[in-house]
């Protein structure tokens, strides 16, 4: 009887480690209203071809690009360097704008948030200690280095980040390359930072105002 009590706690203590996986997965409520799929699908093409001026075109003029103050399509223009080659706004707004959202309920459709890694993380998880694969079976390897053994695949996994035995490139103002990842059910490993996303890194977001679409906020934070 001792026994089967004791291999009753194991394994319920193994089903309670594997069973705490969380997950945010992609939701695109785009297509529930026509008029902000079809302004989306138009200022993707443009973000592609990296179009300022149809971007600035679609800006609320009291736009939030910060937390810090920065209101207004002149900061906006002037934090981003909109005009110049090496912004970085381009692939950081492609990346929000392709990658889901979803409308609030509250304001029956006139406001949307992208991606969907944002407004789709669970209000119980500390948005600053937890980010989430962004992809589909990505590669959890033993070691930071795409030839180390592939311990697990993640698929859209709440984590928790390693930063002190993560990978940086000294060369690119030490940007991550390879992040140490912990799931909620207890997978360690090494994922390429391409593919962790932090539920307050930028996202973009849209109002309906006097009939037309406007990008009122691309902040990071909180």
């Amino acid at each position: 009887m001792k026994y089967l009590f004791v291999l009753g706690f194991v394994v319920f203590g193994l089903f309670n480690v594997f069973g705490q996986e969380r997950f945010v997965k992609p939701v695109d409520e785009a297509r529930r209203d026509a008029s902000f799929l079809a302004f989306r699908t138009k200022l993707i093409e443009a973000v592609k071809k990296r179009d300022a001026k149809y971007l600035v075109g679609v800006l609320d003029r009291n736009i939030k690009a910060s937390f810090g103050g920065d209101e207004g399509i002149e900061d906006f223009k002037k934090m981003w360097k909109i005009n110049s080659p090496n912004s970085k706004l381009w692939n950081e707004l492609l990346t929000a704008l392709t990658n889901g959202g979803k409308f609030d309920k509250a304001e029956k459709n006139t406001y949307f948030s992208a991606p969907y890694s944002f407004n789709g993380f669970p209000d119980d998880l500390d948005a600053f200690e937890h980010q989430v694969i962004f992809g589909n079976n990505v590669n959890l390897r033993a070691q930071p280095d795409l030839q180390a053994k592939v311990v697990a695949q993640l698929s859209y996994n709440v984590v928790k980040v390693d930063y002190q035995n993560s990978v940086g490139d000294k060369k690119n103002d030490g940007e991550y390359i390879w992040l140490k990842v912990e799931t909620l059910g207890g997978k360690k490993g090494f994922v390429n930072a391409k593919f962790v996303r932090s539920p307050i890194a930028y996202r973009a977001i849209f109002e309906k105002k006097g009939g037309s679409w406007k990008m009122t906020a691309f902040v990071a934070g909180d």
